[in-house]
C-alpha cells in the first residue's frame, strides 16, 4: 500500500503556522490598524507614524509581559528621546552625538538585565526613525506641526497597548515581568553600537542622505554579538533588501497608484516588525512593502537603490565597530594576563 500523502493545503497551513506568529499579528493589527484607518479618512500623514510607536510599545510588552505601568514608562522614554533628537536635528553635530548616545544607552541598559536590550532597541528605533522621518523634505514649521500631532495623539497608541496587556495578563494570571540576569559584559557592545551609529549619523548629515534613518537603524541592528553573529545579521538584511525592494518596486509598477493600496502596504510593512518567526523573512517582506508603498505614492524611482545601499552602508559601519571593539578587547585581555573571550559570549 502507498503511504498516505499530505494534501498541499495542509503543508501550506503548516508552513504559515511556523513562519507567522498569528497571536502577535492579531495584536499588532489591533494597535496599528486604527491609525492607518484614521490616515485614510483624514489624510493626515502624521497619523501613520503613530503605528510605529504603537508596535514599538507592543513588541517588548508582549515579550517581557509588561504591566501597563511599565508600558507607560516605555512610552514616556520614547517620546522624550524623540523630542530630544527632533529638536537637535537642525544642529547636525549635536544630532550625531545624541543619536550615538541613544545607541549606547539602548545596549548599556543590559547592565541591569540582558532582556533590557529589547526594550532599548524599541526606544532607539522609533525615536531615531521618527526624528528623521518627520523632517524629511518639509519646512521647519511643517515638521513642528507633524511632531506636535504625533505627541498629542500618541496616548491613543499607549491606551491600545495597555488594553491588550490588561487582557493578556488576566488570561495568563499576571505572569511576572523578568529582564533576566545582568549582562556580564555590556560596555563593549554598547561602545560598538555607539561607534557604528555615530559613523552612520555623521555620514547621513555630511552627505544629506535621503531616508538616513535606514543607515542608522541598520548600523545599530547589526551589532548583535561577535563578528560572526554580526556578519550573519548583515547577510540576512542584505538578502532581504536585495530580494524585497526590487520585488516590491516591480509589483508597484504592475499595480495602479491608489490610496487603498498605499494604506495596506504601510500597514503590512509595520506588521512585519512583529509577525514573523524568522528575521530574514520579516525583513525581506518589510522591504517589499516599503517599496510597494513608495510605488503607490508615486515616489519609488530611487527607493530600491536607496534602501539597499543604506542597509549595506549601515551594516558595514556595524561590522567595523564590532571588529574594532573586538581587537581592543583581545589586547586588553592579553595585557591583563587572562585568556581572551568575547564579552558578548559570556
Amino acid at each position: 500500500m502507498n503511504a498516505p500523502t499530505t494534501p498541499p493545503s495542509s503543508g501550506l497551513r503548516d508552513l504559515l503556522a511556523r513562519e507567522i506568529k498569528s497571536s502577535e499579528l492579531l495584536r499588532a493589527l489591533i494597535v496599528v490598524g486604527p491609525f492607518v484607518a484614521a490616515w485614510f479618512i483624514s489624510r493626515e500623514t502624521a497619523l501613520l507614524n503613530l503605528g510605529l510607536i504603537a508596535v514599538s510599545l507592543l513588541i517588548p510588552a508582549l515579550r517581557q509581559h509588561f504591566p501597563p505601568k511599565v508600558v507607560a514608562w516605555h512610552y514616556l522614554v520614547i517620546l522624550a528621546m524623540f523630542a530630544a533628537l527632533f529638536l537637535a536635528a537642525p544642529i547636525k553635530p549635536l544630532f550625531v552625538v545624541l543619536t550615538a548616545l541613544a545607541g549606547f544607552l539602548a545596549v548599556a541598559v543590559t547592565r541591569y538585565g540582558e532582556h533590557f536590550r529589547t526594550l532599548g532597541n524599541w526606544v532607539f528605533i522609533p525615536a531615531v526613525y521618527l526624528a528623521c522621518e518627520v523632517r524629511e523634505g518639509v519646512s521647519a514649521s511643517e515638521a513642528l506641526r507633524h511632531a506636535g500631532i504625533i505627541i498629542v495623539s500618541s496616548p491613543v497608541a499607549l491606551a491600545l497597548v495597555c488594553v491588550i496587556q490588561i487582557y493578556d495578563q488576566r488570561r495568563r494570571d499576571n505572569a511576572a515581568t523578568s529582564f533576566g540576569p545582568p549582562a556580564a559584559e555590556w560596555m563593549l557592545p554598547a561602545a560598538a553600537t555607539a561607534m557604528a551609529v555615530f559613523a552612520a549619523a555623521a555620514l547621513v548629515e555630511i552627505l544629506d542622505l535621503a531616508q538616513g534613518q535606514w543607515v542608522m537603524w541598520s548600523a545599530a541592528s547589526v551589532v548583535v554579538g561577535d563578528l560572526s553573529a554580526s556578519t550573519d545579521k548583515l547577510k540576512q538584511r542584505a538578502i532581504g533588501a536585495f530580494v524585497g525592494v526590487p520585488s516590491g518596486f516591480l509589483a508597484g509598477l504592475a499595480l495602479p497608484q491608489n490610496r487603498v493600496g498605499y494604506a495596506l502596504a504601510v500597514l503590512a510593512a509595520t506588521l512585519t516588525l512583529i509577525s514573523f518567526s524568522r528575521y530574514i523573512v520579516g525583513f525581506g517582506l518589510r522591504c517589499f512593502f516599503i517599496a510597494l508603498a513608495a510605488s503607490f505614492a508615486g515616489g519609488a524611482s530611487g527607493i530600491a537603490e536607496e534602501r539597499v545601499a543604506n542597509v549595506i552602508i549601515g551594516g558595514a559601519f556595524g561590522l567595523i565597530a564590532v571588529a574594532l571593539t573586538d581587537i581592543v578587547w583581545q589586547r586588553v585581555m592579553r595585557k591583563g594576563g587572562s585568556p581572551p573571550s568575547h564579552p558578548t559570549k559570556a
